[in-house]
């Protein structure tokens, strides 16, 4: 089947601005006719469009593969909080640190923050179901905010976030009532028709998380409140950090990035790093240079001084220098040789 892609502008959260993934590997592989695929959903995810009675769900939808696949979904997040769950085969999936082949009636759960990835390189033959809840933050520290159409009770939901919150467990061994629920996600998936099932879909969702809370209210589950501490969203901004150091921060980007303020986020980075933030940024931007001075010797010093975000090349060959007690020119030099 041929799934589309809307091209829908980026969304506001909290009043950050956010872009939804767009899965274009399993659109590609539904459009080669790879796999079977239906997905409803919003914003840049692909599928047919969700309509307003859902606001809240991003995307919804399964992938059926019943031959070898070339395709998988590298690392990534989403906006909000995604339950996966696989039907039959296996399906290779990393979160964080932890790789895992998922099995029948395993269910994932992963957070806003927390980094993922189906296949290692290429997802497994399989039915794969998943659903994405907005609920309105991005960082551990942020309160979480349900639908309103999430009709659980203010005490069960208050638990049941409570457990998601401040436990990183992540991959569960479910039982036939989750395996029905999902099958029965799918069917009413199949059927929908411009909304039609949307009733049926907030009650099937409805009932997933009570069956979720179910299987996570029990005396194994370790409860940690430090999971919620600003510090640990300040952690993981420095972390992602890496991989956009040539994008143009200042303080008020970089705690505005984080969800905190810029007092808070320069307190936590102290303590974190023993740098303030620009300090920091600084650091990171010159260990960056000195690994593409290496690796890139026909690049010029203003090339290598964009690359890691320094406006002039002169003014990256000062802080250079003030770092390395050297020019960029005589690393390379030195270094290469």
């Amino acid at each position: 089947m041929k799934q589309s892609i809307q091209e829908i502008q980026p969304y506001r959260a909290g009043g950050i601005v956010y872009h939804a993934d767009k899965c274009l590997p399993l659109v590609d592989a539904a459009n080669r006719k790879k796999i079977k695929a239906k997905m409803l959903s919003r914003h840049t995810y692909p599928g047919d469009r969700l309509d307003d009675n859902t606001l809240g769900l991003n995307s919804i939808g399964y992938w059926d593969a019943h031959e070898p696949q070339d395709w998988g979904l590298d690392w990534h997040r989403n906006e909000g909080i995604e339950f996966h769950f696989l039907e039959s085969g296996t399906m290779p999936y990393s979160q964080e640190n932890r790789e895992e082949i998922l099995k029948p009636d395993y269910l994932t759960i992963t957070r806003p923050w927390e980094v993922h990835k189906v296949g290692n390189p290429y997802v497994g033959m399989g039915k794969f179901y998943w659903v994405i809840i907005d609920l309105g933050v991005r960082r551990p520290h942020q309160a979480w905010t349900w639908p309103d159409w999430i009709t659980l009770t203010p005490n069960d939901l208050r638990r049941l976030t409570t457990i998601l919150r401040q436990n990183e467990k992540s991959i569960l061994k479910t039982n036939k009532e989750v395996r029905n629920c999902f099958i029965n996600i799918g069917k009413a998936l199949d059927q929908d028709k411009l909304g039609s099932n949307t009733s049926k879909i907030r009650v099937l969702i409805n009932y997933l998380l009570i069956l979720i809370l179910d299987l996570l209210n029990t005396d194994d589950i370790v409860l940690n409140e430090s999971l919620t501490e600003s510090s640990r969203s300040v952690n993981f901004f420095l972390k992602e950090l890496e991989n956009s150091l040539a994008e143009n921060w200042n303080i008020d980007l970089m705690s505005h990035s984080a969800g905190v303020g810029v007092t808070r986020f320069t307190y936590h980075c102290k303590q974190l790093t023993n740098l303030t933030p620009m300090r920091y940024l600084m650091m990171r931007r010159v260990e960056m240079s000195k690994k593409i001075l290496l690796e890139s010797g026909d690049f010029t010093i203003t090339e290598v001084a964009y690359q890691c975000g320094f406006t002039t090349g002169q003014y990256f060959s000062s802080v250079f220098k003030k770092h390395e007690k050297c020019t960029p020119n005589q690393y390379r030099k030195k270094n290469l040789n």
